[in-house]
């Protein structure tokens, strides 16, 4: 079983975490699973960059982005190229190190 390491956040992990994931799970519902609670405004639908990740390790294991998704992560804030939405991201058999971005393009959180 795959496991995910969330990168310490300020706000929604100040330890950080490692916690198990299942193959096809999205990295987003890993995190909310895990009392990790990402942003997500479009209630999972690719269709805004609140629940924007980094993939520091295990990038290339993930299937890759589709068009929708790559339009998208363009307007998100402190993009890289190991960039994801992890309502889109699917864990596969590899481990992977996720870092949360310290900001949204949101103004106010949705508070899910």
């Amino acid at each position: 079983m795959p496991k995910i390491v969330f990168l310490p956040h300020a706000d929604l992990c100040p330890e950080g975490a490692a916690v198990e994931a299942q193959n096809g799970e999205t990295v987003l519902d890993v995190a909310l699973r895990n009392g990790i609670d990402i942003e997500h405004a479009c209630e999972k639908s690719c269709a805004c960059t609140t629940c924007h990740v980094i993939v520091r390790e295990g990038f290339d294991s993930l299937e890759e982005s589709t068009e929708l998704e790559d339009d998208m992560l363009d307007k998100a804030w402190g993009l890289e190229p190991e960039s994801r939405l992890g309502c889109q991201a699917k864990v596969d058999d590899e481990d992977l190190v996720v870092e949360i971005p310290r900001y949204t393009v949101n103004m106010v959180s949705e508070g899910h």
